[in-house]
């Protein structure tokens, strides 16, 4: 199993502020439902299973975050809580959630070296997985258009330093045949 970057403990460790998870939901619905707009193929592809709910538990970060394709929506919620009503679960570090979806990762292969657990409805992960894959997200790029050209470019520079130091994949990766 490939050894992977984690976020700092400390993050873990530290309370969010009060207003952090209620604003994070927003932020994270906004975009969302920008990246559903420029890209309608994920819903469709989806095809039943954009109604499901998908509990993404990133393992290293401090909240879970609840995604419904169909009413665009994505929130957060406390770790130390009961996980919220779901369809479908996948579990893992914050590298192999990015990794798989920058291509950098076959999803399978991160799935059986168990760098990711899936529970719940496998068909909904599966048509989910299929449906980030054919999109080719880059969150990088996601991000730059939503901030502007001028910010953009300081945002893909800033991602580009913090992904050498971190390990992270924080863009996709073109990969040559």
């Amino acid at each position: 199993m490939t050894q992977r970057p984690t976020l700092p403990p400390l993050l873990m460790r530290l309370p969010p502020p009060p207003l952090a998870r209620p604003a994070l939901g927003l932020a994270l619905t906004a975009f969302l439902r920008r990246i559903a707009a420029r890209e309608p193929a994920i819903l469709s592809r989806l095809g039943p299973y954009a109604q499901a709910r998908f509990l993404l538990d990133v393992s290293d970060a401090p909240f879970l975050l609840l995604m419904q394709p169909q009413a665009r929506r994505l929130t957060a919620h406390p770790r130390h809580a009961p996980p919220p009503e779901h369809d479908a679960a996948i579990r893992g570090g914050l590298a192999a959630f990015l990794a798989m979806l920058h291509g950098a990762e076959d999803g399978d292969a991160l799935f059986f070296s168990g760098e990711l657990q899936i529970g719940g409805d496998t068909s909904a992960v599966l048509a989910l997985r299929n449906a980030l894959d054919d999109a080719e997200l880059d969150l990088t790029e996601e991000l730059a258009a939503l901030t502007g050209r001028p910010l953009g470019r300081w945002l893909r520079r800033g991602s580009a330093l913090v992904a050498r130091r971190s390990g992270l994949v924080l863009s996709r990766q073109e990969v040559m045949p």
